[in-house]
């Protein structure tokens, strides 16, 4: 039986019954359980006979409600730490109330379990020797297209999560930044009862995944097969493609597919060049 200490636990992804004894019993007996979503846990405990007490812990009250966690745990209670799904801390609130206990040299316990990350690497058949995990990609500007552009050289399977008003922008700006042949995963309510898996190019991504879309959603990108390539080297390819007769969209679009530089990068720089001169 769990005594006083903080119990970072990894919970169901989609399937409750996922749940394991040990993860079941912690829950139960815990004297409190900080949760990202509270209406959401309060199902899983509804779902395992659970009356323990929840009290909210996300990301826009993370560093108070931690300090109040490590409290209770300083005061001997048996305390738990879960997230919507999966594992407290993997692109979800977490990583500050564990610090804080750790600095503390109080009792820490992580109760390992489902795994969005490792599920998708499994359900893509990518290998999963070696992968890179990405979570979100940034919304928008520099930071996005820099992720983007690092995306385009990696050689291992890169696994991302995309909201489903975003995926069909995350699938065209992929495309733009590794090319139109680059195979990709998209796995959508894993472990449920309409989970889905589709694998196939980036190219063949953008036409499948548009309109409306529902549920929960992983991807996994196919690491790229090329050698890399610097994008100083990439533009300059283009530039002569450009004198040579091209033009800079399709000099870009060439370049990007044969070196895995953003296709964005190349082409602004083309741009910025024939202001210049």
């Amino acid at each position: 039986m769990p005594e006083g200490g903080l119990y970072v636990c990894a919970t169901p992804i989609g399937n409750l019954g996922d749940v394991s004894d040990r993860l079941r019993e912690t829950l139960v007996t815990a004297d409190v359980i900080y949760a990202e979503d509270t209406r959401r846990t309060s199902k899983l405990l509804r779902h395992i006979g659970a009356k323990t007490k929840v009290q909210s812990l996300f990301a826009g009250n993370e560093k108070t409600r931690s300090r109040k966690l490590v409290d209770d745990v300083r005061a001997g209670k048996t305390v738990v730490l879960v997230s919507d799904a999966g594992m407290p801390t993997v692109s979800d609130p977490g990583a500050e109330a564990v610090r804080l206990v750790r600095e503390e040299g109080l009792s820490l316990t992580v109760i390992p379990g489902p795994s969005a990350v490792t599920t998708a690497i499994t359900l893509s058949g990518f290998s999963g020797d070696r992968f890179s995990f990405e979570g979100f990609l940034p919304r928008k500007g520099k930071e996005r297209s820099r992720r983007l552009q690092q995306l385009g050289l990696e050689d291992r399977p890169v696994v991302l999560f995309a909201s489903p008003h975003r995926l069909a922008g995350d699938l065209r700006d992929l495309l733009d930044a590794v090319g139109v042949d680059r195979r990709v995963a998209v796995t959508r309510e894993m472990t449920k009862l309409h989970e889905e898996v589709w694998v196939g190019t980036l190219g063949e991504a953008v036409e499948r995944w548009t309109g409306e879309i529902r549920g929960e959603l992983t991807l996994v990108l196919e690491g790229s097969s090329l050698t890399p390539v610097t994008a100083e080297a990439a533009i300059a390819e283009a530039r002569s493609l450009v004198t040579s007769g091209a033009s800079p969209s399709d000099a870009a679009r060439s370049v990007a597919q044969d070196s895995g530089v953003s296709r964005r990068v190349i082409y602004q720089a083309l741009l910025e060049g024939q202001d210049a001169s």
